[in-house]
């Protein structure tokens, strides 16, 4: 089963006073739990909420990039490793994909393939896939 992750990022730069600004009360409900509210003050925030990949998917989709880009042993990649950082062009990028979809077994659109821009998103993607496989 995936995980949930809430992040939240604090804005460098003011902004006026009802932009953007969190105010009041968030829960966050997971399997009919509650972590209870947190109390945002007003403060600029961005709130983002993801299901995060399993550890093992996320290290299956760094090995297969490590492969498809002939990245030395000694290159670090995670989750948060961008393939444009990482050297990959848009055929790089594509091989990649293919290589997943051999991999795991399934079968990725293209417009979903279009949206992938780090290990963590091809991770996601594909256990998103897999799960609609069975």
């Amino acid at each position: 089963m995936a995980s949930l992750t809430v992040s939240f990022t604090f804005l460098s730069t003011p902004i006026k006073q009802n932009q953007g600004l969190a105010r009041g009360l968030v829960s966050v409900p997971v399997k009919a739990k509650s972590f209870g509210p947190l109390k945002l003050r007003n403060a600029p925030l961005r709130f983002r909420v993801s299901c995060a990949a399993k550890p093992e998917t996320v290290e299956k989709v760094c090995e297969i990039v490590k492969k498809q880009l002939a990245l030395p042993a000694t290159t670090e990649v995670s989750g948060e490793s961008k393939f444009a950082a990482l050297g990959a062009d848009s055929l790089d990028t594509v091989e990649i994909v293919m290589g997943l979809e051999e991999e795991f077994g399934i079968s990725v659109e293209e417009e979903s393939a279009q949206t992938i821009a780090t290990v963590q998103d091809a991770a996601d993607l594909i256990e998103k896939l897999c799960e609609k496989k069975e």
